[in-house]
């Protein structure tokens, strides 16, 4: 599609050039004119005549504005569209913490795809993942960007009108950059950061005055999430105990003092007060219990946001109550949803339907202004974060309408990447959510990740696999494969790839997900011939499938991510090839007579047990150290 762009600027003519392929676009003086305006008031754009037009206030309006209308034009006739955007700030947190490090040109394809979605500002959640000159142990051999990268990404978000944030913590979530030995001072716990000791806030400073010549944006987030324990460790030896209320005050105080002294406007988590003002805390996050009485509120140092994240409710009213506990603080909060994505391989859309949809309704019913989504990594970085798109589309939508539905999604996600993503990525969701998980998967079970690396003899998970299931699965997972493998070859690089590795996954599910139940009933059963066969014809295929996907896997991660990072999933790789090959030796010595019994295979198999959870046979999540073995990994 030829156009000619009149009245923009030279900087926004180059960023029409970074998006042209995606677009399908090409910039040409004979091509269909569109008179760009920029004023305030709602984006418009519409085509009458053969004569185009964009209305557009802030830059990211305008691209977002430009993939509506190549949409709309490539319909044919006349059209007319008006969008009222809903937040000021709306966009992503990408976590770069948990071994995947993404490179700096896969930063720079999701900014292109934030864009043309709208989506206006981006944070990469580095705990230790970026440089910090006085302290070489920082981020260590973990892929850490350079201050030159990261300007150079900034730079380029720019371009397109999308705010940078720096993402640190300043309490807890660090078990990294505290297991060297020059934090031995200035730690409370393994993760968490000593409070009332200087040695800290120098520290703390080092990585907020980095965050500060990084990047142009004003604003940091400083986290100080989760962190249970603090004052419970190191402070309580040297301390006593005090109210912890009282030391998370302090804490916050000194800090904000650092990001005063560099102008900065900061943002933390805010579960820890919700925690820490709870009368009876009983696993809540956000306990609505909490003691917000005028007098508490008055303790906590000013000039702070605080961003509310919840991963969790499936209705707007539990939601708008929190949204209001929130304005005891003084402010207006943000609100940080989650595309489920973490301690999984596959991305878990129905929750992130279930909980996204009513998070972010009732944010525009309460008059919030500022949302953004998360996508964790937590256990390893098992999924591709460019699985995330579909539901980045769903926060961009709600930033701009009112109604959003799969429909419209669907189509929107094809005009903002130029491919038909949404079906896939969405579908994904069914490797684990299989006949035998809840619908819409709400208690996050984790199937394909349990399924692949439990291990052929223990079998930590077969307790969940009755004979139906049994019958299900491997057709089941052979039929995702094949689903994935038609994908694929619809699908560019990088999508080619992420596919390629979905097929190699449920090709080893089809023949891995039930072996280990099948191998210890011929066992009960004293059927030596079965077993001889397992381990002469399946397990060396399953070997091999293993290794393809490994190989997959690998290829999918040096197109995203660095390389550091890749070696933990190298080990667990290894670790399954290297235990389907035991259990293969195990079973010959037990029928060639070399041992008259195999324990592992005699022990009962029980349910995975987890407290909270329903009964649903396969509703498990869990994370690698306690599927592939019940006693220490480490």
């Amino acid at each position: 599609m030829k156009i000619h762009l009149n009245g923009v600027t030279q900087e926004i003519s180059q960023g029409v050039a970074q998006l042209a392929d995606m677009l399908g676009l090409q910039l040409h003086n004979e091509g269909l004119t569109i008179d760009v305006i920029q004023e305030e008031g709602p984006l418009k754009v519409s085509l009458s005549e053969g004569q185009g037009r964009i209305q557009y206030q802030n830059k990211i309006h305008f691209y977002r504005a430009l993939g509506l209308f190549v949409e709309h034009a490539k319909e044919g006739g006349s059209f007319e569209v008006t969008e009222q955007p809903r937040f000021d700030f709306n966009g992503t947190m990408l976590d770069v913490s948990r071994n995947g490090v993404m490179t700096t040109d896969t930063i720079k394809q999701f900014i292109r795809y934030m864009a043309v979605m709208g989506l206006n500002g981006l944070m990469m959640y580095t705990e230790d993942t970026y440089e910090v000159e006085e302290l070489p142990y920082f981020g260590y051999m973990r892929g850490r960007y350079t201050v030159e990268e990261l300007r150079d990404c900034d730079d380029y978000a720019d371009m397109f009108g999308i705010e940078m944030i720096p993402c640190i913590q300043t309490l807890g979530h660090l078990p990294h950059a505290l297991k060297w030995d020059y934090a031995s001072q200035i730690k409370d716990h393994n993760d968490i950061l000593l409070p009332s000791e200087p040695k800290t806030y120098e520290f703390i400073e080092q990585m907020i005055g980095t965050a500060a010549k990084t990047f142009r944006s004003k604003r940091i987030h400083i986290g100080m999430d989760e962190a249970f324990q603090v004052g419970l460790g190191r402070y309580l030896r040297e301390h006593g105990f005090r109210d912890r209320f009282e030391i998370m005050n302090e804490h916050v105080s000194k800090v904000l003092e650092i990001t005063n002294k560099y102008e900065l406007h900061p943002m933390i988590w805010s579960d820890m007060y919700f925690n820490l003002l709870a009368n009876d805390y009983q696993g809540h996050l956000y306990n609505p219990n909490a003691n917000f009485s005028d007098e508490n509120m008055d303790k906590i140092p000013e000039g702070v946001q605080f961003v509310y994240w919840d991963y969790g409710k499936g209705d707007e009213a539990s939601y708008e109550k929190i949204y209001d506990m929130h304005l005891k603080f003084g402010s207006l909060p943000i609100f940080a949803g989650g595309i489920h994505m973490w301690n999984s391989i596959v991305p878990n859309y129905g929750k992130t339907w279930t909980i996204s949809h009513p998070a972010l309704r009732a944010a525009k019913n309460k008059g919030l202004k500022e949302v953004f989504s998360t996508a964790w990594g937590d256990n390893g970085n098992e999924t591709n974060h460019l699985v995330i798109l579909a539901g980045l589309q769903l926060f961009a939508e709600h930033g701009y309408g009112d109604d959003v539905d799969d429909e419209h999604l669907a189509k929107r996600l094809k005009a903002c990447t130029g491919l038909d993503l949404f079906e896939p990525l969405v579908s994904l969701k069914y490797m684990d959510e299989v006949p035998g998980v809840d619908e819409g998967n709400h208690w996050m079970a984790n199937t394909s990740k349990f399924l692949l690396w439990q291990d052929l003899m223990i079998g930590l998970f077969d307790g969940h696999i009755g004979a139906e299931t049994e019958s299900m699965l491997p057709g089941y997972y052979a039929e995702m494969e094949k689903k994935w493998c038609r994908c694929k070859e619809t699908m560019p690089t990088p999508f080619h790839e992420l596919f390629a590795c979905y097929e190699k996954l449920a090709a080893v599910l089809s023949v891995k997900s039930t072996l280990g139940v099948r191998i210890k009933r011929h066992y009960d059963a004293k059927q030596l011939g079965e077993l001889t066969s397992i381990v002469s014809d399946e397990l060396p295929k399953l070997i091999s499938l293993v290794e393809e996907l490994r190989l997959a896997n690998r290829k999918m991660w040096m197109l995203t991510y660095k390389a550091f990072g890749w070696e933990v999933l190298d080990i667990r790789y290894g670790g399954l090839k290297a235990r389907i090959q035991s259990a293969g030796d195990r079973i010959l010595d037990y029928v060639e007579g070399r041992v008259s019994t195999l324990e592992e295979l005699d022990a009962e198999r029980l349910i995975f047990d987890q407290s909270g959870v329903p009964t649903a046979p396969l509703n498990v999540n869990a994370t690698y150290q306690s599927i592939v073995t019940a006693n220490a990994l480490v």
